[in-house]
């Protein structure tokens, strides 16, 4: 482990290397070539290049790079190199007021460095990345784990240490008394020997592989024996994992929480239970909803005049839904059906008489749901969040499905989690809804901006890509 560690640390510093490279050369080019810095004398350039390196380092100091972890998405990355370009610009710019290195409109100067840099960084993080990858498909720069136990939800562990080659894992075999039952055929697991012989080896009188992580899954009664496989792993510095026999889980997911020293756990960890992270979502909510009705604003007539002529009846169509702490609230939706009296009671379907032309082509386009910023705004609704659905099937639902009232611990969405990966739509099977409410929950437990961010793009390219479950 101690090498694999100092590969990646190697790796982390040539990545923060080649962002100084980057940095300079850009920095040299715009000395050259930008109009406002023609007539910068010699010392005036120095103190330019210095600062703007200072910034980068104590930039790189806060936010260092994680390309080299082997569990890091894109979403990661984009904002690590967000919050690095930022940070740089920002502190190179009150530094250099803080000197008064220039006069006129640095800010201006340094934001069209920003961009640029900005755009290099991704592009050499994306080409940092993918040579990574291909080192350690290769077999260079992997971690060696080893398995104790035979229980099944060691399986579960080594699908995903080995799902993607690119991370990196090695899984050398396990020691166990008995061979693991259920192996399926593209699973190479080989056993070493049994839980005796990894005692010997604590013991002094054989050697465990040479590995960089152990995952144990055995029973806790034997809580001697993972004490002692831990204290080994303490003092090889071995990375030691325990993970729960599947006869000792209790099929829910639990997160940690501490009540003064003493830990506890819960069933559910929701970030928007926290005045800070509602307080930012409540706002963003407020402003986007309101600039949105403000733009979206001479849409109403033109489409008040389609739906005049192809289908009598009022322009909103207004529903109870089940919102926020199960509560009800009317929802707001231009109306893409005829008037029925089946409304409250079915979904709508793919090739539903009850839709005129236009509205088919508004569920489509997700251009029904423009009214809802309006519950956004007042407060019913976010505009991310699960999806609220009609009384009738919170009822049913809820009688069906143990967890489905969960979702309902946060406000509903316009859009949501669900919605953006494959689960909108009519639910004409049970595993639909079930789907659904997972996805809801995963949400739920992992809010963040950034996901809100992500899920209104995924959202808005609808509007040119329709989603085939929209109708």
């Amino acid at each position: 482990m101690k090498n694999n560690s100092k590969k990646n640390e190697m790796v982390k510093w040539m990545v923060i290397a080649t962002d100084f490279v980057l940095l300079n050369v850009l920095l040299f080019l715009c000395v050259l070539y930008y109009p406002k810095m023609e007539n910068w004398d010699g010392t005036k350039v120095r103190m330019f290049v210095i600062i703007f390196n200072i910034a980068l380092l104590i930039s790189h100091y806060y936010h260092p790079p994680m390309i080299q972890n082997r569990v890091v998405s894109v979403g990661n990355i984009l904002r690590q190199v967000i919050k690095l370009d930022v940070i740089t610009v920002v502190l190179a710019y009150l530094m250099m007021k803080g000197i008064r290195l220039a006069q006129a409109q640095i800010g201006v100067q340094l934001m069209t460095i920003g961009a640029i840099f900005f755009a290099i960084l991704l592009i050499s993080r994306f080409i940092e990345r993918l040579f990574i990858k291909n080192l350690r498909r290769v077999g260079y720069n992997t971690r060696r784990v080893l398995f104790i136990g035979d229980d099944s939800e060691l399986l579960n562990v080594y699908t995903r240490l080995n799902d993607d080659a690119s991370k990196g894992y090695q899984v050398v075999g396990y020691y166990a008394n008995k061979d693991m039952e259920m192996v399926p055929e593209n699973v190479k697991l080989t056993r070493l020997g049994t839980l005796q012989g990894v005692m010997d080896s604590l013991q002094g009188t054989n050697v465990l592989p040479d590995v960089d992580e152990i995952y144990v899954s055995i029973s806790r009664l034997g809580r001697d024996i993972i004490k002692k496989i831990s204290d080994y792993c303490d003092r090889n510095m071995i990375r030691f994992y325990y993970v729960p026999v599947s006869l000792e889980t209790i099929g829910i997911n639990l997160q940690r929480e501490q009540l003064d020293d003493m830990e506890i756990y819960t069933t559910y960890e929701n970030p928007l239970q926290n005045p800070v992270n509602k307080l930012i979502k409540r706002v963003f909510d407020i402003v986007f909803s309101s600039l949105f009705l403000l733009c979206s604003l001479p849409l109403f007539p033109i489409i008040w005049i389609i739906i005049k002529t192809q289908s009598p009846g009022p322009l909103f169509f207004k529903q109870l839904r089940t919102g926020l702490d199960g509560k009800e609230f009317p929802m707001y939706k231009f109306r893409s059906m005829h008037v029925n009296k089946d409304a409250d009671k079915l979904q709508a379907t793919e090739n539903d008489p009850r839709k005129y032309p236009f509205g088919n082509f508004m569920r489509k386009a997700n251009i029904d749901e423009i009214p809802q910023f309006w519950n956004v705004l007042i407060g019913d609704m976010s505009i991310v969040g699960p999806r609220p659905h009609m009384l009738a099937h919170t009822e049913m639902y809820s009688q069906l499905i143990n967890k489905y009232m969960v979702r309902h611990f946060v406000k509903p969405g316009v859009t949501g989690w669900a919605q953006v990966t494959g689960f909108r739509g009519e639910t004409k099977e049970l595993w639909q809804m079930e789907g659904r409410v997972k996805r809801d929950i995963w949400y739920m437990e992992n809010w963040s901006v950034w996901l809100d961010i992500r899920i209104m793009w995924m959202t808005a390219k609808t509007i040119f890509v329709h989603d085939k479950h929209a109708y």
